[in-house]
């Protein structure tokens, strides 16, 4: 979870004032702001009380608009306050000649884009901190590193509009980045600048890549990796900025860039959109003026948040409560429509509305309820048959290891030799983030493989095991899949052979006090004829076999390896 640093009297001060009203500046208790920091799921974690900072960890990953401090006080300000006061350059037009122009053929490489500009804030040595503070977490955690989002921030008096995103040859422009004191091509940044070592990653494999440059032919930055040092370097004092996010997800892309703009105005700026001009039609349109209100909103039946919370509300309470949480709230008969401020973009489900619900009420609100109903606790038997497996394979001399359920299709189907095959379908996530964890596993001998291939330093014999979920499609199950406790096992040395493994599955069934039999399978994973389906009760519930070269060749194995795979909750289901 993210942890941010603020300073107690620049939280003071945004409390106080919010960029946009006067007032004194009152001190806040740490019993107090620990209190509120309720409203932001945060705790804190260390104050240093001669400095003045706080240390706070931040326990809700999808409320990016709350990894700063203009974001924490934000939501405490709304509280008080009662409701949300209106940003009202998120329904203004750009200045003409306020653009920002893509370039074609950014949407092979990094197509978004969205900025701004920030007049009358007078940037302090506070300020300043968070605003770094606040793009080094929004790129590194809601970015992914960069890949997704990446931020610069300018000096706007040094900038002349339009300006233009487009894609130049590795040699082709040059700047000094910032950090050096020398001139470098987006090559030389590349291989020399710690940034570009550090995220050149996400461009590689392009033959062109991203550059932003003003009506002069200035360079501003070399997306996502470096600002140039003459405009890109923003000190203590200048009051006009300019703000520029890029980056693969357009909704992601603006609305970071809308908590930039909500964070600065909170401090005092006046924020002015900008229009981006695209080559092409894109999901918000060809040209895009940002910030941008992408007016999220839900329909909520009162029944829903009541059965919920355990308790009788009303829509008025519940109106309430999400007013004075930042929403915008209208209320009909028996259901309330809420609609979430600019910055935000986590309403994915009611259940979100409903905790935000708890959260600004406070839980302290709920009475809390005796169970009416007392019952024994107990293992299930599926937990009683895999705590039995465990121990028996234990004291056969194997291994445990626990690995992740997630994974990639190329780990759980390609290498195993399960390309367009019954046995290489599986569950896969929608939307995935990264490609390495966007799938569920359907068996186990992948995992104990993926271990296996990073043990060839460790002496031989190699015996793993691993009892866990596997995730099974099935069109007849309500989830259109069921979870399922599977036991695998590997051996792996120089002479590891068909016996040695079978012998192994006799002793766990004699254990078990199970009778099986196998019968003769092709499976792609296995080489043909030392492959066996593992039958109880007239029902197949696992596989053995050697593990086919190819496989052992695809994860860079050098020695034979022999497996099993038992569906435990089959078998427990048997007893």
């Amino acid at each position: 979870m993210p942890t941010i640093s603020i300073f107690k009297d620049d939280l003071e001060t945004l409390l106080a004032l919010g960029g946009r009203a006067k007032g004194s500046v009152s001190p806040v208790s740490i019993e107090q702001l620990e209190d509120w920091l309720m409203l932001v799921k945060g705790e804190l974690k260390g104050h240093n009380q001669e400095t003045g900072e706080l240390r706070i960890e931040l326990q809700d990953s999808n409320r990016p608009d709350l990894w700063c401090c203009e974001g924490i006080a934000r939501q405490i300000r709304i509280k008080q306050q009662g409701k949300l006061k209106p940003y009202p350059f998120f329904s203004k037009k750009a200045k003409k000649g306020h653009a920002l122009i893509v370039a074609p053929g950014l949407e092979q490489v990094r197509p978004y884009v969205a900025a701004c500009t920030a007049r009358g804030y007078r940037v302090t040595e506070e300020g300043l901190a968070q605003l770094i503070q606040t793009q080094e977490k929004l790129a590194d955690i809601f970015g992914h590193k960069r890949k997704t989002v990446s931020i610069g921030i300018y000096q706007l008096s040094k900038i002349v509009f339009p300006v233009t995103y487009e894609l130049v040859k590795p040699d082709q422009a040059k700047f000094t980045p910032l950090g050096m004191e020398t001139v470098m091509t987006l090559a030389e940044i590349l291989m020399v600048h710690p940034k570009g070592l550090e995220h050149g990653h996400i461009l590689a494999g392009q033959s062109r890549l991203p550059i932003l440059r003003d009506a002069k032919n200035q360079p501003l930055s070399f997306p996502p990796i470096i600002n140039s040092r003459e405009v890109g370097e923003v000190r203590v004092g200048d009051d006009e900025l300019f703000v520029e996010v890029t980056g693969t997800d357009q909704l992601m892309v603006v609305l970071t860039l809308n908590i930039f703009a909500a964070n600065l105005a909170d401090r005092g700026a006046t924020i002015e959109p900008i229009e981006v001009q695209y080559p092409k039609t894109t999901p918000l349109g060809k040209r895009v003026v940002t910030p941008q209100d992408l007016g999220n909103s839900k329909t909520i039946q009162l029944k829903t948040i009541e059965q919920a919370l355990g308790q009788k509300l009303g829509v008025k309470v519940v109106k309430q409560a999400l007013e004075v949480y930042g929403y915008e709230v209208s209320a009909g008969k028996g259901a309330v429509k809420a609609k979430l401020p600019p910055y935000r973009q986590d309403l994915m489900h009611a259940m979100d509305v409903v905790e935000d619900v708890a959260i600004s009420r406070g839980y302290g609100e709920f009475a809390p309820v005796m169970p009416a109903q007392f019952t024994v606790g107990g293992l299930s038997r599926i937990e009683q048959t895999s705590d039995r497996a465990r121990e028996l394979m234990v004291g056969l001399g194997f291994q445990e290891i626990i690995s992740n359920i997630m994974g990639s299709p190329e780990s759980y189907r390609d290498t195993m030799r399960l390309a367009e095959t019954e046995w290489g379908r599986m569950v896969e996530v929608e939307n995935a983030m990264t490609l390495t964890f966007s799938c569920l596993r359907q068996w186990m001998l992948p995992s104990l493989l993926r271990v296996e291939a990073a043990s060839n330093r460790a002496f031989y014999p190699h015996r793993l095991f691993e009892a866990g979920d596997v995730a099974i499609p099935d069109p007849t199950h309500e989830l259109g899949s069921r979870t399922e406790t599977v036991l695998g096992a590997v051996i792996a040395h120089a002479t590891a052979h068909f016996s040695e493994i079978h012998s192994c599955l006799d002793i766990l069934f004699y254990h078990l006090g199970k009778e099986y039999s196998l019968e003769p399978v092709q499976h792609p994973s296995f080489l043909e004829g030392r492959a066996g389906r593992i039958v109880v009760a007239g029902k197949p519930i696992g596989v053995i076999g050697e593990v086919h070269p190819e496989v052992l060749e695809r994860w860079q194995i050098t020695v034979p390896a022999v497996s099993f795979d038992v569906n435990l909750s089959q078998l427990a289901d048997l007893s």
